[in-house]
């Protein structure tokens, strides 16, 4: 079992940047795959970014890939989001999801496989 807490969210004018974090608990965070999704109003949840539990493998949404890096720091439980040049159409709820995966350091893009999910932070990007 593992809980996720996600901070970093606010209000950027168009191309300003953020860096969401995301902290997991418990003492297995390394065999963990993780995950950035996003929802905007109205629309369903969608994939921005996957890194593998080693840091080394990613994945990224065509919407994102060259301005966002996800990244993960182990010893501190925890995995980043930098968001540059946001742009209004980046305005959504970001979810931090995680998926148990000792087996493989593979990036996971699929929403369904994720088992643990935090309760996301707004971000709003002005125009």
């Amino acid at each position: 079992q593992v809980q996720l807490v996600e901070s970093g969210g606010g209000l950027v004018q168009a191309g300003g940047s953020l860096r969401l974090s995301c902290v997991a608990s418990g003492r297995t965070f390394s065999a963990y795959a993780m995950g950035w999704f996003r929802q905007a109003p109205g629309k369903e949840r969608e994939f921005v970014a996957a890194l593998g539990k080693t840091g080394i493998n990613t994945s990224y949404a065509a919407s994102v890939k060259g301005r966002f890096t996800i990244s993960r720091d182990n010893a501190k439980n925890t995995v980043y989001l930098q968001m540059n040049s946001l742009k209004p159409e980046d305005t959504a709820v970001y979810y931090c999801a995680a998926r148990f995966s000792p087996n493989t350091a593979q990036a996971m893009s699929v929403l369904a496989l994720y088992d643990y999910w935090g309760q996301g932070t707004q971000v709003t990007v002005s125009s």
